[in-house]
C-alpha cells in the first residue's frame, strides 16, 4: 500500500485506508512482475532463477539445474521422502487473483521406481497433478489434501514420455477453487481428479502457490525435466 512520511512518521494508505487498486508498473529487471512465465532458457551471465521463483524449503543446489538440459528445469532426487510436503526442491510462484492458470510440460523419461513429479498448488490443504511410477508403470495422478490428509483421487495410465499439466484457480467472489488438467498433446485438456477448495489460511504461508516438484519414495537418482512454466491472469476457455 502507499506510504508517505509526515513529521518523521510513516503514514499508511490513502487517508488511513488501503486502496482497492495500486498502479504498479512491471519492472524490466529481475522481477518483471510478482509472478512471471519462465521458459527456463538462460543466456550466458543471466541468473539461474529470476526472483519471481522461491524454493519451498532450503534447496539442495546440487540437485537442480537450468543448464544440464538447455531450456529445461531439471529437478533431481537425492533422498527419499514420505510425502509431497517433505520434498525439498519444490520450486514455487504465487497464485494471483481474481483468476489464474499455471501450466508446464514434463518429461518423465528419467523417473525411477517410486518417483513422483508434477505441478502442485501448495498449502497445507494442497492439490497436485503429476506422474508417479509404481511397479514400472507410469501414471498421471491427481492428489488432494483438502481433508488435511493426501488422498489419491484419480489415476490414469501414461504411455508416453511427456505430459502437459495445468492448474486453474478461481478466486472470484471468494470461490477459491482450483481445477486440475492434463494433456497428451498440449491442445486437448482433460480434467482429472476433483476440484480443490483453497482456504485462505496461514499454516504454511498466506495464500496458495504453484509448485514444480519431484521427489523419490524408494530410491534416489531419478530426475524430472520441466520444459517451461507459464502463468496467465485468466482461465482459458476449454477447447
Amino acid at each position: 500500500m502507499p506510504v508517505k512520511w509526515e513529521d518523521g512518521w510513516p503514514v499508511l494508505g490513502d487517508n488511513g485506508k488501503v486502496p482497492q487498486t495500486l498502479d504498479l508498473p512491471a519492472s524490466k529487471g529481475l522481477i518483471p512482475g510478482i509472478v512471471n512465465s519462465d521458459e527456463f532458457a538462460r543466456k550466458k551471465g543471466e541468473p539461474a532463477l529470476p526472483l519471481v521463483w522461491q524454493w519451498n524449503h532450503n534447496p539442495d543446489n546440487s540437485l537442480w539445474s537450468v543448464t544440464e538440459r538447455n531450456g529445461f528445469l531439471r529437478l533431481k532426487t537425492g533422498r527419499t521422502d514420505t510425502s509431497f510436503v517433505m520434498a525439498r526442491n519444490t520450486l514455487t510462484q504465487r497464485t494471483i487473483g481474481p483468476e489464474c492458470s499455471g501450466s508446464t510440460m514434463l518429461d518423465v523419461s528419467n523417473l525411477k521406481e517410486g518417483d513422483f513429479a508434477g505441478l502442485s498448488l501448495l498449502q497445507k490443504n494442497y492439490g497436485l497433478v503429476g506422474v508417479k511410477v509404481d511397479n514400472g508403470v507410469k501414471s498421471i495422478v491427481m492428489v488432494s489434501a483438502s481433508s488435511g490428509k493426501p488422498v489419491e483421487v484419480q489415476r490414469v495410465p501414461l504411455g508416453q514420455k511427456t505430459v502437459y499439466l495445468k492448474a486453474e484457480c478461481d478466486f472470484r467472489d471468494r470461490k477459491d477453487t482450483a481445477h486440475f488438467f492434463y494433456s497428451l498433446d498440449s491442445k486437448a485438456w482433460i480434467p482429472i481428479g476433483e476440484p480443490l477448495k483453497m482456504p485462505y489460511t496461514i499454516p504454511h504461508f498466506m495464500g496458495y502457490r504453484f509448485g514444480l516438484f519431484t521427489y523419490a519414495t524408494r530410491q534416489t537418482g531419478g530426475f524430472a525435466d520441466f520444459d517451461y512454466f507459464r502463468i496467465t491472469d485468466r482461465i482459458p476457455k476449454q477447447q
